[in-house]
This record gives structure tokens, C-alpha cells and sequence, in this order.
């Protein structure tokens, strides 16, 4: 419980990861019938890029900030870039705040659907707790995000979306995840999961993707985004994001869109993208 996201908020794995979000969510209002959201590591909600926890790092400035910058977006980054503006409300300065997961869920929730968000630590709990105090459409709840998935798993609503997004303290915390996601896919078969997972080591994430498939035997779709080499061992070379039940058309619509993320937030070209079903 060390993991604070707010050193991270708004680097390119914030804009990768919360770009698939929008288009899952997207995905899932193209039919009028409720569905539910849940979020199983959902930090504070929104973050100050000019705190002193952000400024430290200052990653954001090779993510959010350079999107912002771009010409020519998709239009599924301009979705995405209007749930960041939207985050920033009377505030004219339109990088100065930037939305978790749980703030562009609640952005493009309709009245019929519902969100569920998990935090584990108390500090981070409270300030989510007070952000989302105002809106019946959302829970927030104080517990460990894998016994939420056993808790609240399955929904009453027949459809929905399972953000898995953990900071991987542990070494072993993607191997372990194979097991836990393959159970949560047993009590709801029918639900969309998105596994986000950091890639330091290539040789890891084949072990993670071999164990998935021994354990799932639903439709998998996997999308990586990566700005650095591999195996440099001393950053955050790249991450990709694994899709239980991908809604249809997914793979199409992203496809273009990572590869403008690549070409607009890669440093001199380097890393790599991909996105294929397993």
C-alpha cells in the first residue's frame, strides 16, 4: 500500500490505459440496457499536476500533456481528451488536473448505469469518498480489490466492465493475477475485464500470457504500447492492457489508435505496439 498514483498521474501509461477505457465504456452504451462498472484499484479519482508529488516526476509531461499538444487526433482521443477537460470545470488551465478512472467512468455513465470503486488505502479512500460523495450512480468502498472481485462479482446488471489496474509492488503480482482473474471470469463469464500490467521484462509477460490461456477459455485480446527498448530494466519500458470478452470491432477501432499513441508520445521513435487476440 506504499503506491501512491499521484507521482504518475497523467503519464503515457495513464493515456493508454484510460484511452481503451473510453472505448470499452463506449462499447458498452451502444445498447440502451444498464451495465455496471467496477474499478478495483481506483486511487483518489483526479489528480493535481501541479502538486508537488506530480511536479516531482513530472511524467505527465511525456503523456497527457503532449496529447494536448498533438494535431490531428482520433476521434476516439478526442473522447478522451474531453473527459479530461471535463475534469477541469471553471479551471481555465486545461493540463493542471488530470481524471482517474473513476472520473471518466462517472463522465460517460448514462442515469441507468452504476459504478463500483475499490480503495484499499485510507488516505487515497477518504478524498475518493468525498469526490464521489454527491453522485447515487456510484459506491465507494473501502477493501482489498481482490476480495472486491469476489464480493460484488457477479453484478445484478447482465452487462459490465472490470478495470483490474494494481501497482504491482510485488514481484510476483502478474503471475498471481492469472489465477485471480480466471476465477473472477468464472463467476461472471460474461462480463468485459481490462488488466492493465507494466512491462519491465518481455520474458515475464509471456509467462503471464501462457498462464491466461491455460486458465481462460474466453476471447482475449491484448494491446501493448511501449516508448523505450526492452529490457533496460530501469524504467517503465512499456504496458499493455489484456481484454476478456473484447467487445466486437474492438481490435479495429484501436488499432490506429495506438499506432498514433506510439508516433506521438515515443521519444525518438523507439519501443514498440501491438495489438493482437491470444
Amino acid at each position: 500500500m506504499n503506491y501512491r498514483h499521484s507521482y504518475h498521474a497523467g503519464n503515457f501509461a495513464d493515456v493508454f490505459k484510460h484511452t481503451i477505457l473510453v472505448a470499452l465504456i463506449n462499447s458498452l452504451k451502444q445498447k440502451d440496457t444498464s451495465f455496471c462498472y467496477l474499478d478495483t484499484h481506483s486511487g483518489t479519482g483526479i489528480y493535481d499536476l501541479k502538486d508537488t508529488t506530480s511536479q516531482k516526476s513530472k511524467e505527465f509531461e511525456n503523456g497527457i500533456e503532449k496529447i494536448l499538444l498533438a494535431d490531428n487526433p482520433p476521434e476516439l482521443i478526442i473522447n478522451y481528451i474531453d473527459c479530461v477537460r471535463a475534469a477541469h470545470a471553471a479551471n481555465h488551465d486545461t493540463c493542471r488536473y488530470y481524471p482517474g478512472s473513476p472520473t471518466i467512468a462517472a463522465h460517460l455513465l448514462r442515469p441507468q448505469d452504476r459504478a463500483v470503486l475499490i480503495e484499499l488505502h485510507p488516505d487515497d479512500y477518504k478524498l475518493l469518498k468525498n469526490n464521489f460523495h454527491y453522485d447515487k450512480r456510484i459506491g465507494v468502498h473501502l477493501q482489498d480489490a481482490y476480495q472486491a472481485l469476489k464480493a460484488f462479482l457477479p453484478p445484478k446488471e447482465r452487462r459490465g466492465l472490470v478495470l483490474i489496474d494494481p501497482p504491482y509492488e510485488r514481484p510476483d503480482e502478474l503471475a498471481d493475477l492469472s489465477a485471480t482473474l480466471a476465477q473472477a471470469v468464472q463467476r461472471w463469464d460474461t462480463g468485459i475485464y481490462a488488466l492493465w500490467y507494466p512491462i519491465k521484462a518481455p520474458q515475464a509477460v509471456e509467462r503471464f500470457y501462457k498462464a491466461i490461456k491455460q486458465n481462460i477459455s474466453r476471447p482475449m485480446l491484448v494491446a501493448e504500447l511501449g516508448l523505450y527498448p526492452e529490457n533496460t530494466g530501469t524504467q517503465l519500458n512499456g504496458c499493455g492492457i489484456l481484454i476478456v470478452n473484447p467487445p466486437w470491432k474492438l481490435e479495429a477501432e484501436l488499432k490506429p489508435v495506438i499506432a498514433w499513441l506510439w508516433k506521438t508520445l515515443s521519444p525518438n521513435k523507439q519501443g514498440r505496439y501491438d495489438i493482437k487476440m491470444i
